[in-house]
């Protein structure tokens, strides 16, 4: 097994999630097989329980693992599927060494950072490095590990002493160090700066490792003498320093990284030059470039709670853009927050008001995503009901789907007091419950997580066809909220259509509105499992409502040999031929620099 440690330096969040992964693509386009870890220094055990505020969102994995959204930039990247324990956090490890220590694993030893912290990291890693996460047999080659945080975090320090030890133990040949700095140009003086990244890889060698690469960020093209200076300084051949420059979308960095020969570097310090093959990126470039000629647009209106922060909602972002690359449209998010929708922002806000409306009212769709809490619940109501009346293409996730249904309860089935428990624990008429098999004193891995299978009750509705009138689809989940039961039958005799429940019957999945162009909630999350080229099929259903084009989709058929005209979907994904391509960062448009997948 060979090992890639991606660090990042002075200046965090830069992109060391899309260098990673981009890694990954490079090696994997070489012919070899790559896996993932991503270190988070935190003494969270994992990612669900943290604000979208402090950490982004939280993606989930087939086996329900709470991690962080770079593991979700890693499986739409490299088009594997990982597991929890692809993400290590300093609770994780802390655990697990108290467990064993518990168990009277140690022998009565006195239990320190060094070695058993260290230990049980190095131990994580070499065991997670050998779970196939492509469908296939046997170990990956290359294992790219990505630590987060800054060099010289107080809590990354085990983790840099353990790494430091664990390259020593696996030795020359087995193990690459790429560091990703910042080299900003201050406007004042117009040139690149290369103090930051000095400091940051002098800080590195003083804690044991050294750099075998640097990846730099910057606005524009290090020139050669800025790479001479950065050699010279930080003990780094120029051929290894490569120029992470903006672009028009994410997909170009991999194709930065082949211009500039750094697989040659990476297969040279991994001993992997008679195995690997010249990079084969055509399909890859054929992404990077549709993604940048695409002008016209189509407008979603996202309706949410975190819109202050998109990197909430990345996953979604990704799913949308991936759809609306494949309808050959430019996405144009238009952001709505929902609590500027209601009565009181009327009253308090008027401006806020009226802009959240405009934009709702102009948008070619509007997508609810899911969420947690009261804040702006009123306000996701009434862009549902407004997508409803007025025949707007609509999809709801999670939380978005339950807030449709409250919606039709209320105006359709003149049940005025229809809620959520979660919202209003004694209301009269609770058409969304606390599911039973929940916990309300843990917070914790305690929602139904991860992947669970979905089973179409009505044939010819709109989603069983865009799935490829597949019996069933597994999607991954993230929810303790769930539709009444005792209710679906009033619903359904009210014109709401359950088309998806789970194996029992009793847990509603998918809703659809027969008579609507495209109105459609579901429970589950289906964006954690669309791919570049493979969109979600509700994803691909709303943008394709959203500029005319369901029609045609909904109409088409695979062919016999299983090829595309013009799709196909496996169990929940969507098959594409090579010439329909997608991704890209995008919150606007396709474009987007080098922040976090």
């Amino acid at each position: 097994m060979k090992y890639v440690l991606v660090t990042g330096g002075v200046v965090s969040g830069l992109g060391k999630g899309v260098t990673a992964s981009s890694i990954g693509v490079i090696l994997k386009a070489c012919g070899l097989r790559v896996t993932s870890i991503k270190i988070d220094p935190y003494l969270n055990t994992d990612a669900g329980t943290m604000s979208p505020f402090e950490h982004g969102e939280v993606f989930v994995l087939d086996d329900g693992g709470e991690v962080d959204l770079d593991l979700g930039n890693y499986e739409r990247f490299l088009d594997i599927r990982l597991t929890r324990d692809n993400n290590i956090t300093t609770g994780k490890i802390y655990q697990s060494v108290i467990d064993r220590e518990r168990r009277g694993d140690y022998l009565g030893k006195t239990v320190q950072v060094v070695p058993h912290i260290t230990d049980a990291i190095q131990e994580w890693i070499e065991r997670v490095a050998m779970i196939p996460v492509d469908g296939k047999e046997g170990p990956a080659d290359v294992c790219v590990i990505e630590l987060g945080g800054t060099i010289g975090d107080i809590e990354s320090m085990p983790f840099i002493e353990a790494l430091g030890q664990f390259s020593c133990r696996v030795g020359p040949g087995n193990f690459c160090l790429v560091h990703v700095s910042l080299v900003p140009v201050l406007k004042a003086v117009g040139e690149p700066k290369t103090k930051p990244t000095q400091h940051s890889v002098r800080g590195l060698r003083g804690l044991g490792l050294i750099p075998n690469l640097l990846a730099c960020r910057s606005d524009k093209p290090l020139d050669v003498n800025v790479k001479e200076k950065l050699s010279q300084f930080c003990h780094v051949p120029v051929a290894n320093i490569i120029t992470l420059h903006d672009v028009t979308n994410i997909w170009h960095i991999p194709l930065l990284l082949r211009e500039q020969k750094a697989h040659e570097s990476l297969l040279k310090l991994l001993n992997l030059r008679g195995r690997a093959k010249e990079p084969m990126l055509g399909e890859w470039m054929g992404r990077a470039k549709l993604c940048d000629t695409l002008h016209d647009p189509v407008r979603i209106a996202m309706v949410g709670k975190y819109t202050g922060l998109p990197d909430s909602y990345l996953s979604v972002l990704k799913a949308l853009l991936h759809a609306s690359v494949v309808c050959r449209k430019k996405l144009v998010i238009d952001w709505v927050p929902s609590s500027d929708l209601e009565e009181t922002t009327a009253k308090e806000a008027p401006d806020a008001y009226r802009a959240a409306w405009m934009l709702l009212k102009g948008a070619d769709g509007i997508l609810v995503p899911g969420g947690f809490g009261d804040r702006g619940v009123q306000g996701k109501i009434l862009a549902a009901k407004y997508a409803r009346e007025n025949n707007v293409p609509y999809l709801g996730i999670c939380l978005g789907m339950q807030i449709s249904v409250i919606e039709f309860a209320r105006s359709v089935m003149n049940l005025k007091e229809a809620n959520s428990t979660e919202f209003d624990p004694v209301t009269t008429s609770p058409v969304v419950i606390f599911m039973p098999e929940g916990s309300k004193t843990h917070m914790g891995g305690t929602m139904r997580l991860g992947l669970r299978r979905t089973y179409f009750e009505v044939a010819d509705c709109k989603s069983a066809k865009l799935y490829g009138n597949v019996r069933f689809v597994d999607e991954r989940h993230r929810h303790r909220y769930e539709v009444n039961p005792t209710m679906v039958a009033e619903f359904e005799k009210a014109g709401l259509a359950f088309v998806g429940k789970d194996e029992t019957g009793r847990r509603m999945e998918i809703i659809e509105l027969p008579a609507h162009p495209y109105f459609v909630g579901v429970q589950f999350h289906p964006e954690f499992k669309s791919r570049p080229g493979k969109p979600s099929a509700v994803f691909l259903g709303l943008i394709a409502a959203s500029c005319r084009q369901l029609d045609s989709w909904l109409q088409a058929r695979p062919s016999s040999n299983g090829s595309l005209t013009p799709k196909i979907y496996q169990n929940g994904s969507l098959k594409k031929s090579s010439k329909s391509l997608v991704n890209g960062k995008s919150i606007q448009t396709a474009t987007a620099c080098m922040s976090n997948a």
